[in-house]
């Protein structure tokens, strides 16, 4: 099948524009050379106590029936905001909001999130209600930070604040790994910010 050309020579191309093309994120992907695989990711977990998750998942067990979820702001300052500020206090790496990076013309934009420790980086995509589309938009962003940062391996998560779906860059195999489990807020909290810990204590 003939390579479907996407992205335009002398356009210019923001990463929120991914989330708006309508095309397949592998279609898209592959303008940049990178293969796409759906598979259930073996993600690092860390072993640390985590003596205040319990009262986090409470408050925020306790505010959702009162909070309407239905616009991006919204859901990002009652499920996702509290999650990374959660798990900034664990690891005590640095967290950039709407960090402005701008490689080439195609590769453009802020990350709503990116956490920095000193082993790994994270970044953190919101959404209101378009995962697929949304992973999309993280994948890119991977590509992006891939330019300008050493590491071989990058990971990244998309949430829409109660549901969250992992990512994997793979420099060396031109690889993006999207990871075919979801993680849902309250439920699944421990796991999810083990899991982000994990990535920012380095494999």
């Amino acid at each position: 099948m003939a390579k479907i050309k996407i992205l335009q020579e002398g356009q210019s191309y923001t990463f929120r524009s991914y989330f708006e093309l309508r095309y397949e994120a592998d279609d898209i992907l592959a303008e940049f050379n990178y293969s796409l695989i759906k598979s259930r990711l073996s993600l690092p977990k860390t072993t640390k106590q985590l003596d205040r998750l319990s009262e986090l998942k409470q408050r925020i067990e306790d505010v959702l029936p009162f909070i309407s979820l239905s616009n991006e702001t919204a859901r990002r300052e009652t499920l996702v905001s509290p999650v990374m500020l959660e798990v900034v206090r664990y690891c005590q790496c640095k967290m950039r909001i709407e960090y402005p990076l701008m490689v080439n013309n195609w590769l453009k934009g802020n990350l709503d999130h990116l956490l920095q420790s000193t082993n790994n980086l994270l970044v953190v995509e919101a959404k209101n209600d378009d995962l697929t589309r949304g992973f999309t938009q993280l994948a890119v962003e991977l590509i992006a930070l891939s330019y300008i940062e050493e590491q071989n391996v990058f990971y990244g998560a998309v949430t829409m604040g109660d549901v969250w779906r992992f990512g994997k860059l793979e420099r060396s195999q031109q690889q993006i790994n999207q990871d075919i489990n979801l993680f849902k807020v309250p439920d699944d909290l421990d796991d999810l910010v083990r899991i982000l810990l994990g990535i920012l204590e380095g494999e």
